[in-house]
Order: structure tokens, then sequence, then C-alpha cells
């Protein structure tokens, strides 16, 4: 028994060695010197087995036959008594002899590139993925080897080069004789389009168009358009049958005798080819020919027929937003900074150090823990402890002081309990910060593949994860900080976002900037993403007497766009514009595709001290009613005070980005909890949309990175002009127009029709003209002139509404009826 124990005891002994081991091992692995040394042994070893395996492409005929009778040790022992012709001598021509002839053939290549991949990887001079790379070029060495054993080796087998290397000539002989060469071509073909689909995704795009017969045979498109052309396709207005067979028989009608001087400039340009096309031929026997072919109905029938199924294909063809800019890239992440981003590094002695000291702080205050685990983020490192039975979880929690006393932190922030865990999470600020780069969170699978409507990554949490939120659900963003500390970067992180993922069709910005420097740089791309007053100068609203019309001309979209939702049967925009794309909204009735309009409103503070409650009012009816119409706000301040942050402010916007803040007042206004006075600044922030907020880094794109990528997006073809929002008219203010100036016998078109509108709604409304016709700001407020002028309506009367002369439409009927004459 003692025996066995001892033994037992052995085992024992000798498997925690072997962990310690590995786990020492590991560790040292991971140190940075360690990984740099190793990185540069491998880019070292890349660069050379390159140099080894060209040299012997080229030199490889000379050196088989003493490289074959040899091993690696008698090519070593032997290696000064002989020569060979490769450039990096005996070694490297035996390494290139055997991995190309004796292996992969030319493919072998792929080995030393993922070796000088994971090199840099290594020495951290570049951040590659190294799964990525490991399958790019383990599938190139295989299928390479395939590949050039079946057509090189075999076009040129007296060669000195293996092209395909024995493994391919070997696999191929085998695959020969199960499929045979076209089986093999086959796989080789299979295999390539499955590789070329892991690379990109518009594989399957190039395949379909490849294997449709129309890109296969390009003339016969344009041939059945010229055989079936009606007049119905050279315009939208689409004739019946009764209509296409008279025009048809007129131009059948045509003095045949004279079309000997006719050229092909001045043929009828709805005659059909059936009837055009024998004239070439000879001009007398096609006359009757022609004659004939009018008088047999079924024929033309046959081509009105296929005319209607024409035209019914353009019809039911999607509508597509983007046409009109359909040449328009999206901004590439090249224009992004790398800022030289490392790979976050664990410092274990910081971390035992600091767990250590958060032990040692609870114990001397009589609060014992059973376990403490650390997740380590961009710049802060979570501690999740687990009390012992029977502690209080309120007399942990005001300990953050005192813990950040025995760790000499900056600030501690203490999560009591963490929401889903049974533990206390404490956030302790990281001795060395890493910098989140927006070319980091830009080149993320996790936000290419999103399909978010407005999709926004701002930043990495606190367990490294990229952090992403739809705006279109949010549906408004306020967002607070300090001077300094990172707000404004936030929102060019929220831009650039958009900018890289929607096109200018489908959203459009609306800036205010009453700093007038933070948002300039959006300037260029005025024609593609940004929405102003048609009398506005600068898209970027600057002027703060220019914010309360632009907030109530949005206001006016707004109502203008609820219209046409309610005519459309639908509840919400995206739903309204997939009915459109799908062509079941009439064009001709006002429907129209409707991009997001996200409004950016810098310095709210400053807009309330000089603008007050005209700010206020607009502001809180956008929050409350533009979500399903596709308005979304995102206002900002540095001074998240109780008289700037009003209570309807707070109710209507659920999202909160707090950057760090002073006090913890400050905190509880934005968040309505503390925790933002609590933050170390830089871009560290806190997101709250819910119960729990969560900690993020905010990602950091500098001036520059947002100026490459305006110009980027400036060079390429825009609208004619910005969107124009619609002009908002203050029915209650007074102008002064003098009405003598008003001519009642040069009346606007739409005269009448806005007549019958104020009678009909028995109100006088420059708004309700503007929004139902669809007309600027000028021109409505003509129409009200000589409304008013001629009698159909009343003067402005304070605040009430224009009082309506007319009680009905007879008695208006009479009036127009006295204009005309």
């Amino acid at each position: 028994m003692a025996t066995q124990k001892t033994t037992k005891k052995e085992k024992t002994l000798k498997e925690k060695k072997e962990i310690r081991w590995i786990q020492n091992v590991c560790t040292t692995m991971k140190n940075e010197t360690v990984q740099f040394v190793a990185g540069l042994l491998c880019v070292m070893l890349a660069l050379y087995m390159i140099l080894a395996f060209s040299s012997f492409v080229l030199n490889g005929g000379a050196d088989q036959s003493a490289l074959e009778r040899q091993g690696v040790t008698e090519a070593v022992a032997n290696a000064a008594s002989s020569e060979v012709a490769n450039a990096t001598g005996r070694s490297g021509a035996h390494i290139a002899q055997t991995l190309i002839n004796g292996c992969f053939g030319i493919s072998a290549y792929s080995i030393a590139v993922f070796l000088l991949v994971l090199g840099l990887n290594l020495m951290r001079t570049y951040k590659f993925n190294l799964k990525h790379w490991g399958i790019c070029c383990a599938t190139i060495l295989v299928w390479g080897s395939l590949f050039l054993s079946i057509t090189v080796d075999r076009w040129f087998p007296e060669s000195g080069v293996y092209w395909g290397g024995y493994h391919g000539h070997n696999v191929v002989e085998y695959l020969n004789e199960q499929f045979g060469v076209p089986g093999i071509v086959i796989i080789l073909v299979v295999v390539a389009i499955l590789f070329s689909m892991y690379l990109t995704n518009s594989t399957i795009e190039l395949v379909r168009k490849l294997l449709h017969p129309k890109s296969l045979l390009p003339g016969k498109d344009e041939e059945e358009n010229v055989t079936f052309q009606s007049p119905a396709e050279d315009g939208p207005d689409v004739r019946d049958e009764e209509t296409d067979l008279a025009a048809m028989t007129q131009s059948a009608e045509i003095k045949w005798d004279d079309l000997g001087s006719m050229t092909d400039d001045v043929l009828p340009g709805d005659m059909d080819l059936e009837i055009v096309a024998p004239i070439a031929e000879d001009k007398n026997d096609d006359a009757v020919e022609c004659e004939e072919k009018t008088e047999e109905t079924p024929n033309t029938d046959f081509v009105i027929e296929v005319n209607e199924e024409e035209e019914a294909k353009k019809i039911v063809e999607p509508y597509n937003p983007r046409l009109d800019l359909s040449r328009y890239k999206f901004p590439t992440i090249a224009l992004l900074d790398k800022n030289n981003e490392e790979a976050l590094l664990v410092d274990r002695e910081e971390q035992n150090a600091n767990k250590d000291r958060i032990i040692q702080a609870l114990r001397n205050f009589g609060i014992e823990i059973s376990s403490i685990k650390a997740t380590v983020g961009p710049t802060i490192t979570l501690y999740e402890i687990t009390p012992a039975p029977g502690v209080r979880i309120s007399k942990i929690k005001n300990l953050e002081d005192d813990i950040a006393l025995s760790l000499s932190a900056l600030s501690t922030r203490i999560i009591a309990p963490m929401p889903g865990k049974g533990t206390i999470g404490i956030e302790i600020p990281n001795a060395k910060s890493q910098i989140v780069s927006m070319y980091s969170i830009i080149s993320s699978r996790k936000f290419q593949e999103c399909s978010y409507e407005l999709p926004v990554a701002i930043g990495k949490t606190i367990t490294n994860e990229i952090f992403m939120f739809d705006l279109s659900k949010m549906p408004h963003l306020l967002v607070a900080g300090a001077t300094g500390q990172g707000k404004s970067v936030g929102l060019n992180a929220i831009v650039t976002s958009l900018l890289y993922k929607k096109h200018p069709a489908e959203l459009k910005f609306v800036i205010v900037d009453p700093k007038k420097v933070e948002f300039s740089v959006y300037a260029p791309i005025e024609k593609h993403y940004l929405a102003k007053l048609p009398d506005g100068e600068d898209a970027i609203i600057t002027d703060v007497t220019k914010v309360v019309q632009t907030l109530k001309s949005i206001c006016v979209e707004m109502d203008t766009r609820y219209d046409l939702l309610k005519a459309a049967g639908v509840r919400n925009l995206r739903e309204y514009n997939e009915r459109f794309i799908n062509r079941t909204l009439n064009p001709e009735k006002g429907h129209k595709y409707l991009p997001y309009i996200v409004v950016i409103v810098d310095e709210f503070g400053d807009l309330i001290i000089t603008a007050g409650n005209d700010v206020i009012v607009p502001i809180t009816r956008i929050a409350q009613l533009a979500r399903a119409v596709g308005i979304h706000m995102i206002i900002a301040t540095q001074r998240p005070a109780a008289n700037i942050i009003v209570g309807s402010i707070r109710a209507n916007f659920p999202a909160r980005i707090a950057f760090r803040v002073s006090s913890m007042v400050e905190s509880r206004i934005i968040l309505d909890r503390p925790g933002a006075n609590q933050l170390i600044g830089k871009g560290d922030m806190l997101f709250l949309q819910g119960n729990d907020p969560v900690r993020v880094q905010c990602a950091f794109v500098d001036t520059p990175e947002v100026e490459r990528i305006c110009n980027f997006i400036s060079e390429q073809q825009g609208y004619p002009t910005a969107f124009y929002l619609p002009e908002y008219v203050d029915d209650n203010a007074s102008d002064g127009n003098n009405l003598d100036d008003v001519d009642l016998k040069r009346l606007d078109p739409m005269f009448e029709d806005a007549a019958r509108l104020v009678v009909a709604h028995q109100s006088g409304s420059t708004s309700l003209i503007q929004r139902k016709f669809s007309i600027g700001y000028n021109r409505a407020g003509r129409i009200m002139d000589q409304l008013e002028k001629a009698g159909v309506v009343g003067p402005v009367d304070g605040s009430k509404p224009r009082q309506v002369l007319c009680s009905d439409e007879m008695e208006l009927e009479m009036k127009l009826n006295s204009l005309n004459s």
C-alpha cells in the first residue's frame, strides 16, 4: 500500500511538473522579445527559402543529379568539397529539391509565404489573420501541385524541375485511374470555385453571369429588342392593343414606291423590323410582302403580345435607388490609419499584483473572497470576485476609494452585482492602455457582415469585442462628456461607420455645428450625403439663427413622410421603401424613395442658451414622432446640466453615451446613475440602452483620416445639389408683404388647386399648401399672398390661422370665375 501511495504521489508530482513546464513555455512564448526573435527567424527562413526555390528553378537540372545521390547529412559533410549552382548553397539546394521535386512542386512557395506572414505577425510589424492565411496557403499548396502536375509536367516532361512535385504526380495518377482526366479537371474547377467563394462573395454572382445564356450571346438581347420594338418602350405611356394596332397599320400604309430615296435616318422610328428588314434585300417584292403582313391580323397580334410581355417584365423589375449613382464606390479601408496597433498584451505581473492588492484591501475591512479572475480590455481590466458566504454586497461597493488608494489607480468602478453572474466586478485602468483604431473596427468581420439598417461600430468592449448598435433601433442618441474626453471623436466614429455602409441614396445628414470647426471637414460631401434648406449657403449649419428654421423644416419633412406612409398603408419607413422598390406605389401620386435622415446637433447647451424653447419644441417633436419615418437625432453637449438636458429630452432619448464628466450629479443626469464620473477619459465611455450600461473604449479616428474619406467621396460623381429639405413657413409671423405688388393676372398654376384645398380644410395655412403640394417656401408664400389678394383667405391674425372667406366650393367657384373673366 505504501509503495502504491508513493507511486501515485510520484505520478502526481510528475504531472504537475509537466503542466508547470508547459505553462512556463506558454508564458515565455507570450513574451514580446521572444515573439519578436521567433518572428525574425521565420522571416529570415522564408526569404532564404524563396531565394533557394527561385535559384533551384533556374539551376535545378544542374544540381539534381548531385543532390539525389546524397542525403542531408552527406550534403552538409561534402559542402566544402563540391559546388552547386544554387545561390543558397548545397543546404538551400537540398531544401528546394526536397520541397519542390520531392513534395509539392512550385506551389511550395506558399510554405515560404506563410512563414513570412507568421514572422511579420509575431514581430507585430503587421497584423494578419493567421487562420485565413493558413487555409489559403494550404489550399494553394495542394491544389497548385495537382494543377501543375496535370498541365505543365505533361507539357514539359524533360524539364529538370517537377512543377507539380512527386505529391502532385502520385495523386494525379491515382485520380486518373479512378475518374480519368475529365474527372480531375472537374474536381480542380470545383475546388477553385469553392476557394474563390471563400475569398470573396462576388464569386457567386460571377458564376451566375457566366452560366446565364444571355451573357454567352450578347447580341441576342439587342435582336429581340429590335424585333419586337414597341412605341411604349420609348416613354412611360403604355398604349392599349387598339392604339398599337392602329400605329402599326399606319406604318404599313407607306407608299413603298418612294422607299428608294429613303435612308435609315428617315424611316419611322416605331416601324417594326418585320416590315423594315426586307427593304435591304429587294424593294419591289418587299412592298407586296409587307402589305400582306399588315393584312394578317395574327402576326400583328403576336407582335403586340410580345410587346406586352416585355412591358410587364419592365414594370415588375424592382426599382434601384442606387441607380442615379450606380458607379459610386464606398470608401476603402486603406484610407484609415492602422496606428501600428499592437496585439493586446497581458502583463501577468501587473495582474497578479493587482489581485493581491484587491484581496489584501478587502481583508483589511474583514471581507473574504472565494475566487478572483481577470478579463483584460484595451484600457481597463475587469476583476471578477466571488465573495465568501455572508458578505454583504453593499459593504464591498462602499470601498471604491479604498481599493483605488491601495492600487494607486486613477479611479476604480465597482459593479455589484455583475448582470447575469454571481460575481462582483472591479474595473481598474491598465498601466499601459491600447489605442483602438478605427481601422481595426471597420475591417472587422463583424462590421463587414452586419445587416443593420444604420450600423454604428464605435469601439471595443472590456472583453476586447467589437461594439456595434443599430441607430435605427435606438432611435435617438444623447452624447455628453467634458471637454477633451473624446466626444467629438465619438461623433466622427459614428459618421464614419455610416459612410462605410450606406449609399448616398440611402442616407442623408443634417449637421448643426455652432463651433463652426468640428464638422467643417464634411463639407466636401455636400452633394452626396448632406441635406440643407434650399436657400442655405452652407450644408453645415453654423448660424444659430438658422438652426430653429432647419429643425422646423425637418418637422415638415416628418409630417410629409407620415402622409406618404398613411397613403401607402404601411407603418414604418422600411416597409414603405420595400413597397416602393417592388413598384407597388405609384410615383405619380407623390410616392418616392425616402432616405434615412440623421440629424447631428453639436453643442446643444449653447443652442439652449441662445434659442431656448424655440429649439426644445421641434427637437421634442422629432424625438417623439420621427422614428417611424426614418429620421434619427444625435445631440451632444459638454454640459449635462438639468437646465440643458430637460425632462422631455431625457424621456425621448433612451440611448445615451457618456464620456467622462466632472461630477456624480452630471453622471446621474446623463445616465440616471453614477459611473461617468469614474471613467478615465481619452475615449473611455459608457453606453446605455436599457438597464445596465456597457463600458466601451471608443475607436480613435483622426481628422486627416476623415478628410481622406470625404475627399475620396467628393471626387466621385454626386447629385446636382444637396438633398433639399422643405422650406418652413412661419404662419404666425407677419412679414409685412405689400399686397399691392401681387398681380392677379399672373396667378400661380397651382393657385386654383391651393384655393380648393384651403376651402376644403377651412384653414388658411401656408405649411398645409407647402406640405400637400411639395413646394418650397417662396412659392407657397406667393400663393398665400395671391389667395389673400383674391379674397379667399384673410390676413394674418396673430397666432391664429388665417380665416377662410369662402364658406363652400360654390362660393369659391364664383370668385374664380370672376378672376378669369
